[in-house]
């Protein structure tokens, strides 16, 4: 066969340069994810536009994905409603126009995944390399190794190139439990690789001194382990898995030591470690305003507008659902809980599944249900990582959706059966 044979046509040529540039485009958005110092942030103006040429060049949305994309429209204009009872509207237009953005986020990153799945790992390890450079920023902050590190710190904890601690902490759950992911299924060999990586997110997640992305990690890489345990029949994988959790547990337990000698490390963490804190209890503090913020969403169905209740009370809500109540009414706040109920049930009847994304797909869901339960003590609104969850979850929803439906096709028997008569009733069974 002469060497012209195997020249790529000028179409196919193209549609690869296309494939690469696109790659690299999703790529360098999920970087940026990692750099949030200010709204709107780098990633939110690098999103906007990629999100406006993609749809320009055809941009298809699943029928899987409609209830993703309904749940997320009727809770934003749950917050256009809530604004109409403000009297001063100060911030809230761009608050909500990030709100909106963040929405086609999710919308996007189900829509690019069900159509190119092969992006799953893209994403995944731009995410990593994310999480690793901002947590060397938020590691070297804490620790002030060089002039000006301070400004990658907030209240003396790590926060990377955050606004807040206890965003920066949760952001990094993903990648280390992917990476995690990785270690309990992957060769021996790779290990130490996949080791350095972890490590630098894991003590990220610890200088945060976050509580609930402490427990954020501990719940998911239980979960995880568990999937996993479930998922094998194989009796000695399941041994490496719980050999290999046992040996995480002794190398956390002995690294923890070690970091707890540190000088001021000992005294923060004893003072982080504490489930209540005194802003928790106090008269007006977190628990006693989730009373008076439900009592006010009685009165007040249509909410009191974006971001008011931090003026009337001086701290924000610090729960995802008072905060649906206040920000987007009952409208917004029956979307958001519908589309959470409805994510974790869809997303867990194909958990375990054995298709090619599913392992994206299950370390996805359990951080998916960490952020979620911190929701409960933390307003998560706005954070980006959330949205991409909630965009790879369906976007496997959407891919197994299309898989089953390819089966069904396949197994339809084919209707050629000459003998029988023009009159003749055929019914076809799925």
């Amino acid at each position: 066969m002469s060497a012209i044979g195997h020249e790529l046509s000028p179409v196919a040529v193209n549609a690869k340069l296309i494939a690469m540039i696109a790659s690299s485009a999703v790529f360098l958005g999920l970087l940026l994810s990692g750099f949030v110092i200010d709204e709107p942030a780098p990633y939110d103006l690098y999103m906007v536009g990629l999100i406006g040429v993609w749809a320009l060049f055809g941009l298809r949305i699943s029928r899987a994905a409609a209830p993703l994309v309904v749940l997320l429209v009727t809770m934003n204009i749950g917050g256009m409603i809530s604004m109409t009872q403000m009297a001063n509207l100060a911030n809230t237009p761009l608050y909500l126009a990030v709100s909106m953005f963040l929405a086609f986020t999710a919308i996007f990153f189900a829509a690019v995944t069900s159509v190119q799945p092969s992006l799953y790992r893209l994403i995944f390890v731009a995410y990593v390399v994310s999480a690793v450079l901002t947590s060397l920023l938020g590691i070297a902050g804490y620790f002030h190794a060089f002039p000006g590190a301070e400004v990658f710190t907030k209240y003396d904890r790590a926060a990377g190139a955050f606004q807040d601690p206890n965003v920066f902490g949760p952001f990094l759950v993903l990648p280390g439990i992917y990476l995690l992911y990785l270690l309990l299924t992957g060769s021996i060999a790779r290990m130490p690789l996949l080791a350095v990586p972890l490590l630098v997110i894991t003590a990220g997640i610890f200088f945060s001194f976050s509580r609930g992305a402490w427990g954020m990690f501990a719940v998911s890489a239980v979960l995880l382990t568990g999937c996993l345990f479930l998922q094998s029949n194989s009796g000695k994988f399941r041994l490496r898995v719980v050999i290999m959790t046992i040996a995480a547990i002794a190398l956390l337990v002995v690294a923890m030591i070690v970091i707890l000698q540190l000088p001021g490390v000992a005294d923060m963490f004893s003072s982080r470690a504490h489930l209540e804190q005194s802003y928790d209890t106090a008269r007006l503090g977190r628990f006693a305003r989730y009373t008076i913020g439900f009592q006010m969403a009685m009165e007040h169905p249509f909410g009191i507008g974006p971001l008011v209740f931090g003026t009337i009370f001086g701290e924000d809500t610090h729960d995802i659902w008072l905060k649906m109540l206040m920000d987007y009414g009952w409208l917004g706040f029956v979307s958001f809980l519908t589309l959470t109920l409805w994510t974790i049930s869809a997303g867990f009847r194909i958990l375990l599944r054995d298709r090619p994304w599913q392992p994206y797909l299950l370390c996805a869901y359990v951080a998916f249900i960490g952020n979620i339960g911190l929701g409960t003590f933390i307003d998560i609104d706005h954070w980006r990582h959330l949205y991409l969850l909630l965009g790879m979850i369906w976007g496997a929803i959407a891919l197994e959706y299309r898989h089953q439906k390819e089966l069904r096709l396949a197994r339809a028997p084919v209707l050629a059966a000459p003998s029988i008569s023009r009159d003749t009733w055929v019914t076809v069974l799925p």
